[in-house]
């Protein structure tokens, strides 16, 4: 260990969720000594604890043609991380129950297949037959065929094999306390001692906003605290991703039996403090709203309630690119439905450290910084 601490590498990774480890291996495979340093085990905060859904219905407009290519990615997991991380890949259904809900619903839908997304707008009685658990109570129904769901416990298994096979120094509940700036890169305090490296990748999730204080940087990144239910194992009572044009649920059941219920019902907690209550009259809400769209739920046990963390920018859009006005700085996190369309900016991210360029532009900070006179004189 004592070694390890003292070397110097190419590029220091902090974060290890889905961004941090997919940046970590592709940057190692091209040739980087990597260090990825993660405060818990990989992939165990908000890439752990969320409902692993891969859907384009809920993918903002702009980042379709990287969802399209981020679900490609996950469908061939076992061909470029070499491990198996649970992914189903099936139909999708987004539900409209109120003409409002229709009328959003038709609106988004079109817009998202202009921009690429295999989304059709069928009848209630037409998803149906997509879907024969389905309520027949549905008005109107999104229909998209590039959909399905991946096991998030699986993932920090399978990207932990990935990065050792490929060289990356996995530093795993090793926090990291503060970043200072040197001549010849970046250092990374830790209560074990200092990790040096000569780039530095961000990758903290909804702790991107603390992280980039290090460096002098604010960027104020929102908090969503999401609440998640999943159910005993019960029998085969749907084999779609099921979701609501609200964007108040999502619903799929896993090949053992279990169905996972999530949406954008909100519990209390925050950054610091982690999902630390859940609200029950919205826990209730949230299941109600699943046996609405699957009847046969109404049967099933509640086996147990989490609230898992979202980051989102000011614009919904990712962080992800250099950091302005610091050399071999850069950030990558905070997407918008980030399980589905990580991996592959991820990996755009790690191409241009690499120094090659992307097959699809990055988002860069610039767009979400105050002018550059305001910032703090260390990030000027």
């Amino acid at each position: 260990m004592g070694s390890a601490v003292m070397q110097e590498y190419d590029l220091g990774v902090i974060g290890g969720g889905v961004h941090g480890c997919t940046a970590a291996l592709f940057a190692a495979r091209g040739g980087l000594r990597v260090a990825l340093l993660e405060r818990g085990p990989l992939c165990r905060e908000a890439s752990g604890v969320n409902a692993g859904t891969l859907t384009l219905q809920m993918t903002r407009l702009a980042l379709i043609p990287y969802a399209l290519r981020a679900h490609a990615m996950w469908a061939s997991a076992p061909q470029w991380l070499g491990h198996d991380v649970g992914v189903v890949v099936c139909d999708g259904l987004s539900l409209a129950f109120t003409e409002a809900e229709a009328e959003l619903l038709a609106f988004r839908a079109t817009k998202r297949r202009e921009a690429g997304a295999p989304i059709d707008l069928i009848s209630g009685r037409a998803a149906m037959a997509v879907e024969p658990g389905l309520t027949d109570r549905a008005l109107l129904a999104g229909h998209c065929r590039v959909d399905g769901f991946a096991n998030a416990y699986l993932t920090g298994l399978a990207f932990r094999r990935a990065l050792l096979g490929a060289g990356v120094a996995v530093m795993e509940n090793r926090p990291v306390t503060s970043l200072a700036r040197e001549e010849r890169g970046f250092t990374a305090l830790t209560p074990t001692g200092p990790v040096r490296f000569r780039r530095v990748l961000l990758a903290g999730g909804v702790w991107i906003e603390p992280m980039l204080r290090w460096l002098g940087v604010e960027l104020p990144i929102k908090v969503l605290v999401n609440q998640l239910v999943v159910t005993e194992r019960v029998r085969p009572v749907m084999r779609c991703v099921v979701g609501i044009a609200n964007g108040l649920l999502s619903l799929k059941q896993y090949p053992h039996g279990t169905v996972v219920v999530g949406g954008g019902w909100q519990g209390e907690g925050d950054r610091e403090r982690g999902g630390v209550a859940l609200l029950p009259e919205r826990v209730v809400g949230n299941l109600r709203l699943a046996c609405h769209a699957i009847p046969a739920l109404r049967g099933a046990r509640m086996a147990r309630a989490w609230a898992g963390l979202e980051a989102e920018t000011a614009d919904a859009l990712p962080a992800a690119g250099p950091i302005p006005g610091i050399p071999d700085a850069y950030v990558c996190g905070s997407v918008h439905s980030g399980y589905t369309s990580g991996p592959y900016i991820a990996r755009l991210v790690a191409e241009h450290i690499l120094g090659r360029e992307p097959a699809l532009p990055l988002f860069p900070i610039d767009r979400l910084l105050p002018p550059r006179g305001t910032q703090s004189p260390e990030a000027a």
